[in-house]
């Protein structure tokens, strides 16, 4: 490792220490570069996700070593069970030479941490309750050469200098906003809302997605609610259950979505415990910035990854799996550019950054675009629910579709269909 800078000086500067940062601190700090992660504050902290770790995020972990046993807390399960139509249809994770074949749970309250305490352990210097504010420019060039940050509870005002700046700082991102990055319309958001029930249901080893959400209060006629619920079993005799919506739909800035989730939750069976008496914590809400929606991810010396840089897949809503790609990735760019002799080969190695995520998933999330259009209507999300449910051929290409579960190269004839679609679709 490189020696460090000074204490407030290092190679790179990583803001945020949530799944993105941290892993991008990992592999920086690993690589040898002297890295300095800043998080606003202190773990163990409460994100709102729905805790639920497909295979493809379960592979970043294994690769940044984590210990992700059943003795270290881990909750593994086997697939997805999808709900709607009046079906019900249990599907297993694909059994795939690039991914595992199982998912894993895990409450973000401690999630983050670990990833963050790896990135320490690899080399990073942490700090946190650092709260970031405006980036340092270099007034010759417009180069971001750092950040100004306001350090622990006395908010002791600090400079913090780099040559390179990772945005890992969420779907806000304001050192992106701060250097002109703003959110594109174009694109796909989402909203999750979700809470935790005391249930006998805790120990579900599958992630259950409900396809249709109903609003069953009333003498008036059941009525259809847009979006999507989740149930997933934590293993510690909770349930996290939540819903997501898309700004696709007609109904995004009509409703409440907290009493969206209550109405949905009083339809559901009583032993399951859904009840306000049950419940563990408030309902607490976040964006899912998707398909891109802050561009371009490399310019002046700022890297953009997970959700700054609006990497949420648009067909399900995951967004850990692919904060931790895109990290690992910028990483790479990063220690290869780093190497470089002089800054003109370096600028040259950055800007492959971009090409790099619009190659990995450029075709992929272009036809999620086409697809959140689709399901923001309600009608058409239920005709889904009903005639796809009843094909479980159809369902188990469904799976793959949406969990982007897929081996790259061979694989059967569904994977070569999707990655076929994925290669052919324009790179936005």
């Amino acid at each position: 490792m490189t020696e460090p800078l000074s204490e407030h000086s290092a190679d790179v500067i990583v803001v945020g220490a949530g799944p993105a940062g941290s892993t991008a601190a990992y592999y920086l700090a690993k690589a040898g570069l002297d890295v300095l992660l800043l998080e606003k504050t202190a773990f163990p902290r409460e994100k709102v996700c729905g805790d639920g770790l497909t295979p493809r995020a379960t592979k970043q972990l294994v690769s940044m070593g984590i210990d992700i046993s059943e003795e270290a807390g881990w909750l593994r399960n086997k697939g997805l069970r999808i709900i709607g139509g009046g079906m019900r249809l249990q599907l297993d994770w694909p059994e795939l030479a690039a991914y595992p074949d199982y998912g894993l749970v895990r409450k973000r309250d401690d999630f983050d941490e670990q990833l963050a305490r790896q990135a320490q352990k690899a080399g990073a210097r942490l700090y946190e309750r650092c709260n970031v504010g405006a980036p340092v420019i270099d007034a010759r060039t417009g180069r971001i050469t750092g950040v100004e940050a306001k350090l622990g509870e006395e908010r002791t005002p600090v400079t913090f200098h780099a040559p390179l700046v990772v945005a890992a700082d969420g779907n806000s991102s304001r050192i992106s906003l701060a250097m002109g990055l703003h959110r594109r319309e174009d694109r796909p958001m989402g909203v999750a809302v979700r809470t935790y029930f005391t249930s006998p249901r805790h120990d579900d080893d599958y992630l259950e997605s409900w396809l249709e959400l109903w609003d069953r209060r009333g003498p008036g006629p059941d009525r259809l609610l847009p979006g999507y619920g989740w149930i997933f079993g934590m293993g510690d005799g909770t349930s996290n259950v939540g819903l997501g919506v898309l700004n696709t739909s007609s109904s995004f800035k009509e409703l409440d979505w907290r009493e969206v989730l209550k109405a949905w939750c009083a339809s559901m069976p009583e032993e399951w415990g859904y009840t306000e008496e049950n419940m563990t914590g408030p309902i607490r809400g976040a964006a899912l910035p998707m398909a891109f929606n802050r561009q371009p991810h490399y310019t002046r010396g700022l890297l953009l990854i997970g959700d700054a840089g609006g990497l949420v897949n648009p067909f399900n809503g995951e967004g850990i799996a692919y904060a931790m790609e895109s990290a690992q990735i910028a990483a790479e760019v990063i220690v290869q550019a780093h190497a470089r002799a002089t800054p003109a080969q370096r600028e040259l190695a950055l800007q492959r950054y971009p090409k790099i995520l619009k190659d990995t998933y450029g075709g992929y999330y272009t036809l999620g675009r086409a697809f959140v259009k689709l399901i923001g209507n309600p009608k058409i999300m239920k005709l889904a629910a009903d005639r796809g449910l009843s094909h479980p051929v159809l369902m188990r290409f469904t799976l793959k579709l949406l969990a982007n579960l897929t081996d790259p190269t061979g694989g059967d004839a569904m994977d070569r269909i999707i990655n076929g679609l994925s290669r052919v679709a324009p790179r936005a």
